[in-house]
Parts: C-alpha cells; sequence; structure tokens
C-alpha cells in the first residue's frame, strides 16, 4: 500500500591518498571496520546516510527492509513478488483487494505473524497522530490469521501492493501511545521478520544486524551487516577506497564518469517516477508561444548532459509524466531529439531574430534574456550545462541559485520565468501544478480532464493510457522541459555480487538477495 555501470580512476599519488584518508572517520573502537566479522562469517559494511532510527518509519529508510517485511518486493527484471503476501485478488474496479499472507511466518520473538499484525499497522499508519495516511483512505476487515481485505476510498492510493510499506507486531505496539509514535524506542532495538535481526549500534556511528537462521526464504547468505553512519564532513569516496567500507546506500558518493576506481561497480536505481526539470512561467510573454518552449527543449542535449551529473548513459529518457509501469516494462514514449537547427528554426517562426548579431535573439525590441531559479545541486551543474546550449541558440539565461524551500515557495506563487526543480509524476502531484490557475500559467482543460481521470482511477492499464495522452500534449506544449529522470547511485565492492540497475540497485533493500565472493 502506498501510504503515501565506468572505467578505472586516476592515479592518485600516496601523499594525496594519505591526506584523504586523513579525514576518513575511525570506528574501530566501535568495532564495525570490515574484517571483525567472526572466524568464518560472511560480512558488509554498508555507509548509509542516517543514524541509529533507520529501522524506525521515516520513508525514505531502506534499512526497515532488512528486519521488517512488506508484502511485495521488485525482483531483477522489475516485476513483484510475494514476501509477507503469498497471492492476492481483486475486484474489477481495483477498489477491492484480498490478500493471503504467508504461512508460518513469525516474528522474531516467535510469536506468529498474522492479519491482525497487517491491520493494526494500517490502523496505526492512519491514526491522526501519526499521519501517514488520512483515516478514510482505506477500510480493513479481517477474515482469518492469513486472509484480510482492504478497499479503497481515496483511488489515488492505488494499489494495496506496494513494495515499500511494512508492517510491525501488534502484540508488541499496541499499548503504546500513538503520539509518541516517531520516537518509540521500539525504532532503535526492533523485533521484525525479515531476513535480519538487529543486534546493536553505537549512536550516531554505527548499527549491526545479523542474518535471521529462521528466514523462511533461508538464511541469507551475508551473516553479518554493519550499516556504518556517515557524518558531516565525512567523504564517501574515501571511505570506499581506504576499504573501510564495502558498499554505500543512499549517499552521495560521486566518482567523475571514466574514473571508477576498478574495485568497485556502480548501479542506479530510479527514485520512483520523479525526474529533473525545467517549469516555464507560461504566462511571462517571452514562455506564452510553445513553439519557444519546444525550442528550448529540442536545444538541450540531454543525453550529452547525463554523465556530466553522473547519471549513467543509457538512462531513459521522457518528455512527459508516467507511471511506475511504464518504467518497470520500458514502455516510456520515445523522447524529442536534440536538434538545434530545429531550435533556431522555431524560435525564427516564433518572431525571434538575432538583427544586431550580438548572439542574443531579439523580438519587439526586447532580447531573449531571462533569469531562471536554480534549486542547488545538481541542478547547479545542469543549469549550467543548459545556459552553455541555449547560448548556441541565441537565448540568455541567467541563473539565480536558491535553497530548494525558496524554490519550491516561488513555483507555488508563480514568481518565476523558469525553475530548475524536480517534477513529480503522481496524478496528485499533477493537479498541484496543472489546475485551473496553475501556478505555472499553463492552462489546458484537456490537460486537467485527463489528470482528473488519473485520479479517479485505480486500473493500472487505463492510468497508463491516460498517461500516454498526457505526454502526447506534453510532447506538444513543452509547459515543462525534462531533463532526466531523477536517479540514485550506489557504489559496491567487486565482491558484492546479486546486484543489478535499476531494479536492485539498493544494497540495503535488497541484501537478503547478495552474497560475497573472496577477491584471489
Amino acid at each position: 500500500m502506498n501510504v503515501r555501470k565506468m572505467a578505472s580512476l586516476r592515479s592518485i599519488d600516496r601523499r594525496r591518498f594519505a591526506q584523504l584518508c586523513a579525514g576518513s572517520l575511525a570506528l574501530a573502537a566501535a568495532g564495525c571496520g570490515r574484517g571483525r566479522a567472526r572466524v568464518g562469517q560472511s560480512a558488509i559494511t554498508v555507509l548509509y546516510a542516517s543514524d541509529e532510527r533507520c529501522l524506525g518509519p521515516a520513508q525514505d529508510d531502506p534499512p526497515k527492509f532488512l528486519v521488517f517485511l512488506p508484502l511485495v518486493t521488485l525482483n531483477g527484471k522489475g516485476e513483484l513478488e510475494g514476501r509477507l503476501a503469498e497471492r492476492w485478488e481483486h475486484s474489477p474496479d481495483y477498489h477491492d483487494w484480498t490478500i493471503h499472507l504467508r504461512k508460518g511466518l513469525r516474528w522474531q520473538d516467535g510469536v506468529p505473524v498474522t492479519a491482525h499484525d497487517v491491520q493494526f499497522t494500517l490502523d496505526l499508519l492512519s491514526n491522526p497522530a501519526v499521519h501517514m495516511s488520512y483515516p478514510d483512505d482505506y477500510s480493513v476487515r479481517v477474515l482469518d490469521d492469513h486472509t484480510y481485505t482492504i478497499r479503497y476510498h481515496n483511488l489515488a492510493l492505488g494499489s494495496s501492493l506496494d513494495d515499500y510499506t511494512v508492517y510491525y507486531p501488534k502484540h508488541l505496539l499496541e499499548k503504546l501511545d500513538p503520539n509518541d509514535f516517531y520516537n518509540w524506542e521500539f525504532w532503535t532495538h526492533p523485533v521484525g521478520n525479515g531476513p535480519y535481526s538487529y543486534l546493536r549500534s553505537v549512536p550516531k556511528t554505527m548499527m549491526e544486524l545479523e542474518a535471521n537462521p529462521n528466514y523462511y526464504r533461508g538464511k541469507p547468505k551475508i551473516e553479518r551487516v554493519v550499516l556504518r553512519f556517515i557524518g558531516p564532513g565525512t567523504s564517501s569516496v574515501v571511505e570506499l577506497m581506504s576499504g573501510n567500507v564495502d558498499a554505500t546506500s543512499g549517499t552521495t558518493a560521486r566518482f567523475p564518469i571514466g574514473e571508477l576506481d576498478p574495485r568497485f561497480r556502480v548501479y542506479y536505481w530510479y527514485e520512483g517516477t520523479n525526474a529533473r526539470g525545467i517549469y516555464w512561467q507560461n504566462k511571462h510573454p517571452f514562455f506564452r508561444d510553445p513553439r519557444v518552449r519546444r525550442a528550448l527543449t529540442l536545444a538541450i542535449n540531454r543525453r550529452e548532459l547525463l554523465p556530466l551529473i553522473n547519471v549513467p548513459a543509457d538512462t531513459a529518457l521522457v518528455d512527459g509524466p508516467y507511471t511506475l509501469p511504464q518504467l518497470r516494462r520500458g514502455q516510456l514514449p520515445a523522447p524529442l531529439p536534440y536538434d538545434p537547427e530545429q531550435a533556431r528554426a522555431l524560435l525564427e517562426a516564433a518572431g525571434w531574430q538575432d538583427r544586431d548579431g550580438d548572439g542574443v535573439r531579439e523580438r519587439d525590441g526586447k532580447a531573449f534574456k531571462f533569469t531562471a531559479i536554480v534549486s542547488g545541486p545538481p541542478f547547479t551543474q545542469i543549469a549550467v550545462y543548459v545556459q552553455d546550449q541555449f547560448r548556441r541558440v541565441g537565448v540568455h539565461m541567467d541563473l539565480k541559485p536558491l535553497n530548494d524551500s525558496m524554490v519550491q515557495e516561488r513555483l507555488k506563487s508563480g514568481a518565476f520565468e523558469a525553475a530548475f526543480i524536480n517534477f513529480g509524476s503522481s496524478s496528485s502531484s499533477l493537479q498541484r501544478i496543472f489546475c485551473e490557475h496553475s501556478p505555472i500559467g499553463y492552462e489546458n482543460p484537456a490537460v486537467l480532464a485527463l489528470i482528473q481521470r488519473a485520479k479517479d482511477t485505480a486500473d493500472p492499464d487505463e492510468e497508463d493510457r491516460i498517461y500516454r495522452e498526457l505526454t502526447d500534449m506534453f510532447r506538444a506544449d513543452a509547459p515543462v522541459t525534462f531533463l532526466c529522470p531523477k536517479v540514485h547511485l550506489e557504489f559496491a565492492h567487486r565482491r558484492v555480487k546479486g546486484l543489478s540497475s535499476p531494479w536492485r540497485a539498493n544494497p540495503v533493500w535488497y541484501m537478503e538477495d547478495l552474497w560475497l565472493e573472496d577477491e584471489r
């Protein structure tokens, strides 16, 4: 339920390497360095940007999957396969679902896992004090210990089968105060039903977990997992190169493209249906004409941009909103090409010409000069590249860096000419931007109707059809220039096996399917 590839590194001389390593965080006293595993034990250390509460309910903390089971997960092909859920059925309109849980599952204290735990978790998440969903979004009814039904009253939540929500033990939590939910001590030493169990932690430093010998899929091959928490000023690259960690998860480790140390492999995954883009203020005199907006999209060599911002060159490009199934099946519509000649022709047709030969086009006595607000890295690097691309077709763009919240506020109020920021494809995100009084000044009744249809259906096939229509309209009107999907990189030593891009790239999320091979 939706509650809510790189060659070798340039050589570094010994002095420089020593200087780099001097800044790395030493955790020997905490006992979490590599090689501290017991004799014969398979162990991995992962650098993770969080702290000892990472097993809790924060939505951006994959370590929870080490300890707790979701209903389903993605396999290497991006297809759903059961975990807590063994099988399921739904009504033709996708309002009603019946979920059959896997039998024989137990919490790590020996208590059976039942449908009552699922109901308890869903009720807890919709508690006003927790507010991860609304009380009237759905209703749950337990049929027996291993079967429950869920009816969706808010179809915007989507399918009951998401791979992100995990479920908690009712018998341990039902007497705790929901008002203190996010501070429960349970999150720092939880009892779960997943592939690993919690052992110990050192605040702000590390956490150690061990393989669950009673896990229903069998004891994981990697027997010991240490999450090494990254602190301010700590270099992820140094931690990897110095051998302190085997992999990263959710950090900002960055090797320049083409310079990856051969000891490591890079994997990538998509952040849902989020993309990086440029919002145009469609009411601005420069951007009212869709030919101009389309020309600006055609002027950007997005495929060349990707490696410059450390994104794999084979990342999918898009020119409109899309659904996760479309992304998973590789069925995204073909993007607009890089075509600076057509861009120049469209600008000419819209009346923008460089009559004085200064390299900047003019129309009605005004030069094509505007300012774009930029929401921090990597948008700073992206915007500098796009600035040069626009210059080549006679358009001058100044840049004004702002923090993310300021860009968001300017976007919501419509007080901008252009904005580099993330774009969300969910129907709720689309409706906030492409509403009747759109803050970006783009008002298209057909687009509004399609977005509403997307909100009103839970049928994935119908949703895909709606999004294909939306993409056709976005390609024609270009109210937003899509640059690339939002991609995260993870790095792992080549002895770590079982990772793949883009569906099993996060070593923490998919630890139960990984194994280690000794380097000889």
